[in-house]
């Protein structure tokens, strides 16, 4: 399958708790595929060497080797030094300022970018997925926590020396709260257990006690859907509230489209998109109305690992 002249892409994304790896074309046409876990596997050593196996893996489907590879893009969970390629914290595998960019290049003989996993996502859904054709794009992503990136005339928003828009860390009221704090999945997750404590909430009660662990979004939606008016208005309060952060937003950047994404999202997506466009509405400024579009993401689990492969092929090809 290798030829002269030939570009070939590979996207790693390493979010979440697993690490997906693919193969592309110039045209971006998937050719390879290949994932391990990345939960339970905390050491740098180990988790490097698993990251190289899957994006050899996904090279063997498609037929490369290492020669034939015009470049790769690395989807990290946490924030970025995009210049120096350097992972600055990962909180979810205990690392700090993991040279990433040139641990791979050394392995692999090619240009590596370094990017935050969901900047990656976002410039995914930019490129392929909801956001395509739109001049500028914010992506907002609630689930455990709460995501953002951006995309403005067709490249991401990053500061010099780190990546930016972390949205869930911004302040929320004056309670000293953030936005990840009072309505991410783990806030819903954590009033739910109250509401099923006190009996408000049946359907919870009976399918996950009071474990926060257990109240996932699938079993969010299931007892809104069972009827649990309790947890419903949880729900519509944590739209109504992440609504705030999105109208920030838009007065800050004035997007032409915001996509939102993520477990909660996915899980009950006409409920919390209309509530969150509501809150949005009544928060913005009068002639922000009608200037933007906010969607549901479309490629899933593909969204980072396209993402990261596209934007290595505008970082290193421009």
């Amino acid at each position: 399958m290798s030829g002269k002249n030939k570009t070939y892409w590979v996207g790693l994304d390493l979010g979440g708790t697993k690490m997906l790896a693919k193969v592309y074309d110039g045209n971006f046409k998937q050719l390879g595929s290949a994932k391990r876990k990345t939960e339970g596997h905390r050491g740098l050593k180990d988790v490097v060497e698993r990251m190289g196996k899957t994006i050899r893996d996904a090279m063997g489907e498609a037929g490369l080797s290492d020669k034939d590879l015009s470049g790769i893009g690395i989807g990290c969970p946490g924030p970025v030094d995009p210049e120096a390629g350097v992972l600055l914290a990962a909180p979810n595998l205990g690392w700090q300022d993991v040279p990433v960019r040139l641990i791979f290049e050394k392995e692999f003989g090619c240009p590596v970018v370094a990017c935050n996993d969901v900047d990656s996502g976002v410039f995914g859904e930019y490129k392929f997925g909801a956001a395509a054709g739109a001049r500028s794009a914010v992506g907002i992503f609630p689930g455990t926590g709460i995501g953002g990136g951006a995309v403005i005339h067709g490249r991401l928003l990053e500061g010099a020396n780190i990546t930016c828009m972390e949205i869930g860390h911004t302040p929320f009221g004056e309670a000293g709260l953030t936005l990840e704090e009072v309505c991410s999945r783990l806030a819903i997750a954590s009033e739910s257990a109250a509401a099923a404590y006190r009996g408000q909430a049946p359907y919870i009660l009976d399918k996950c006690g009071t474990d926060m662990a257990k109240i996932t979004s699938g079993k969010i939606a299931a007892a809104i859907e069972s009827g649990d008016k309790a947890i419903e208005k949880i729900v519509k309060q944590a739209a109504c509230r992440l609504g705030s952060g999105v109208a920030t937003v838009v007065q800050l950047m004035a997007p032409e489209v915001i996509v939102l994404g993520g477990g909660l999202v996915e899980a009950m997506p006409k409920l919390f998109l209309k509530t969150l466009e509501k809150s949005v509405d009544e928060k913005v400024l009068a002639p922000f109305r009608g200037k933007y579009r906010i969607v549901e993401a479309k490629l899933g689990d593909d969204a980072g690992v396209q993402g990261a492969a596209a934007w290595a092929a505008k970082s290193i090809d421009g």
